[in-house]
């Protein structure tokens, strides 16, 4: 299974979109589980419920700095990160993601954290 998949099979098992993005690289980091869940736990809902930031967008970084800082900064990477991520799911805080003002979402939770999971995938393996 994909990383997207599993992070959307994650997602479906009551987490938030940082927890499953964050749960479908488990294997791949040196933290387990419940230290995963923890660390995503206030990423739900767009940064602690505010419909900010994307909680899978969060995770993607996340990933990003766990599997790719080597001591160097790695902004400008995180900065390509979240552009892809923008151009897939056609923005970048939640509220806009699910249309909450506009009734018009961007794209659906589910496939946000499918891409959030890919897009990181893409970026760790460059």
């Amino acid at each position: 299974m994909d990383k997207g998949e599993k992070a959307v099979s994650v997602k479906n098992a009551e987490t938030n979109c940082c927890q499953a993005v964050l749960l479908a690289f488990a294997e791949e980091t040196d933290f387990d589980e419940a230290t995963l869940r923890a660390l995503g736990a206030a990423f739900g809902g767009g940064m602690g419920g505010h419909q900010a930031t994307c909680g899978a967008l969060c995770g993607a970084q996340m990933v990003l700095g766990l599997k790719a800082f080597r001591g160097e900064r790695i902004t400008p990477t995180a900065k390509l990160l979240m552009e892809e991520f923008e151009r897939r799911v056609g923005a970048a805080r939640c509220e806009d993601i699910r249309g909450d003002r506009t009734g018009v979402p961007t794209c659906s939770c589910e496939n946000a954290v499918r891409y959030a999971a890919e897009i990181a995938e893409e970026f760790i393996r460059k």
